[in-house]
């Protein structure tokens, strides 16, 4: 359907992410990968949400200038935020560890931000989804960094891995979106690019 809609759009999503890029090959609509470095620095007086959106466009910025009448340019970042602090990527194990143990037991919340940019506007929504823990040993811990080697992944876990299967006691909101694309403001927004 949304190939229909996009068929006179060039759809540029600027992501590494085998998980992002297969949402849109399951949205079926033809996209191209471009994918750009920025330094994901954002203000600290930045709140949930905020940093999210803030990274969303910052990974925007490197295409100033270039995008055609035709481009759609999605950019989006995802964040965890636990007990007043995002976490993001853990450097190393010890880190990764760290972060797992601080949501044992507990909820946060997965922000993910989408940001759309077209030559002559840019637009940025975003989702949230909490999700609540089960306890998790250290033994459990351990083994999942060992196992999965969670480092490109913010909170150090992925839900559709071995510790989402084991941990996860139940999640209020899209589980998708904790993926790191909340698919339904995806297809939303692009229909609306069209209209």
């Amino acid at each position: 359907m949304l190939r229909k809609l996009l068929q006179h759009k060039n759809i540029i999503l600027a992501s590494g992410s085998p998980r992002r890029q297969q949402f849109f090959k399951d949205l079926d609509i033809d996209f191209e990968v471009r994918v750009r470095s920025v330094d994901e620095v954002y203000p600290h007086t930045l709140y949930r949400a905020e940093i999210s959106d803030y990274l969303a466009r910052l990974k925007a910025s490197p295409f100033d200038g270039e995008l055609t009448d035709k481009d759609i340019l999605i950019t989006s970042d995802t964040i965890v935020w636990h007990e007043g602090k995002a976490l993001g990527k853990p450097k190393d194990a010890a880190e990764a560890f760290a972060m797992l143990r601080s949501m044992s037991g507990t909820s946060h919340e997965v922000f993910t931000s989408v940001c759309f940019t077209t030559s002559a506007l840019q637009k940025t929504v975003n989702a949230c989804t909490k999700v609540f823990f089960r306890p998790l040993s250290d033994e459990e811990i351990r083994y999942y960094i060992k196992v999965c080697e969670p480092f490109d992944k913010a909170g150090a876990y992925g839900i559709q891995e071995w510790v989402g299967n084991i941990a996860v006691e139940k999640i209020e909101g899209s589980y998708v979106n904790v993926m790191g694309m909340p698919v339904h403001l995806v297809y939303k927004t692009l229909t609306e690019f069209v209209s």
